[in-house]
């Protein structure tokens, strides 16, 4: 009766190799043969498995090399530009001179020959494109300025009038990042120090400083500023320093420069180099570039002279469109009330126009 049964049966689909014996004893070659089958079914339920698992942890998963949007810090803060830009809006236009695009800000080019003496430092601004998932903002063009080591700006300040040394423009890579070398800026009275900077969408706009879609400034670690202050050519700095704070200051002072602070490294033999991932947001309005409110821009001491006339700061501005609101937007860095900047006094007088 047992081999009544085990006629024409079949195990996991294969027919038995001894039709007339029981499972068990259907000898080496048919079990080797199950052995293998059952292997085969568990590499499959394992792959299914460890597919599984990735897709769990997929929400939650990023690489190393590309920053996911979570990991993206938020928008830039609008800021003022200062009354030193040297963009066109307020007096000289270095973006309109060609050379303008370098990496060394360090000295002057084009007919002026000076270079700006102090600590070595690069400067790295890593833009993110927060319209795009936080994605790399490649082939932006970044405009870098600040002071020199006795808190001067080229083109502005008395004796420098002649130099555009500190001023810059890189076009941001694939990975959306721009590097400068310079040298570390003075700390100025009533002023943190800081590094300005614009973002445009391209190289071709940079000549139209109107066209901007980030204004803001990066502020410099204390621990740093204390060890290259304390060096030669930067006495002034120290007493300077010592009158202000991140919360105290006009720009910074909104959040304590939190969003602002930059990372740096390095030493005074070797250098520094800071770096600051920035943020820059399309579908919201820039509304940098003037003077923070609830201050007049002022800060004590005198301020450096050869600031031009305000005539040409008129025209541009005349020519400024007045963006329309835009519908579902919502950014409070830059429509708060908090952070609404005014715009900087086209006939402002020399003797009370401040540092920026």
């Amino acid at each position: 009766m047992q081999n009544d049964r085990a006629q024409g049966l079949t195990y996991e689909g294969r027919p038995f190799d001894r039709p007339g014996e029981e499972l068990t004893d259907q000898g080496l070659r048919f079990d080797v043969g199950t052995l293998l089958s059952r292997r085969n079914l568990l590499r499959v339920l394992g792959l299914g498995a460890t597919v599984a698992t990735l897709a769990a942890c997929g929400a939650d998963a990023t690489t190393s090399g590309t920053p996911s949007a979570s990991s993206t810090a938020g928008e830039i803060p609008d800021e003022t530009a200062g009354p030193y830009p040297g963009d066109g809006s307020n007096g000289p236009d270095v973006l309109e001179q060609s050379g303008i695009v370098r990496s060394d800000i360090r000295s002057s080019f084009g007919e002026a020959s000076g270079t700006a003496e102090g600590v070595p430092l690069s400067i790295e601004l890593d833009i993110k494109d927060l319209a795009n998932d936080g994605a790399a903002f490649a082939g932006v063009a970044v405009y870098v300025w600040h002071c020199d080591r006795d808190g001067g700006y080229s083109l502005y300040s008395e004796g420098i009038t002649e130099e555009n040394y500190l001023r810059g423009v890189q076009i941001a890579d694939d990975q959306g990042v721009v590097k400068f070398t310079s040298i570390f800026p003075a700390c100025y009275t009533g002023r943190w120090p800081h590094i300005h900077f614009e973002v445009y969408p391209d190289q071709a706009s940079i000549t139209d400083s109107t066209k901007a879609i980030a204004t803001s400034q990066v502020a410099l670690p204390q621990d740093a500023c204390n060890t290259v202050y304390a060096t030669d050519g930067y006495s002034s700095s120290v007493t300077n320093l010592a009158q202000v704070s991140l919360a105290d200051d006009n720009v910074f002072g909104d959040d304590d420069g939190a969003s602002q602070l930059g990372t740096i490294t390095g030493s005074i033999s070797d250098g520094y180099a800071v770096t600051l991932e920035v943020g820059v947001d399309t579908t919201t309005t820039p509304t940098g570039g003037g003077v923070p409110s609830g201050s007049d821009g002022r800060p004590s001491g005198a301020p450096p002279s050869g600031m031009p006339s305000g005539g040409r700061v008129a025209r541009r501005r005349a020519e400024r469109p007045v963006p329309a609101p835009r519908v579902g937007t919502s950014n409070p860095r830059r429509q708060g009330p908090s952070n609404k900047r005014t715009a900087l006094p086209v006939n402002l007088p020399l003797a009370t126009q401040g540092r920026q």
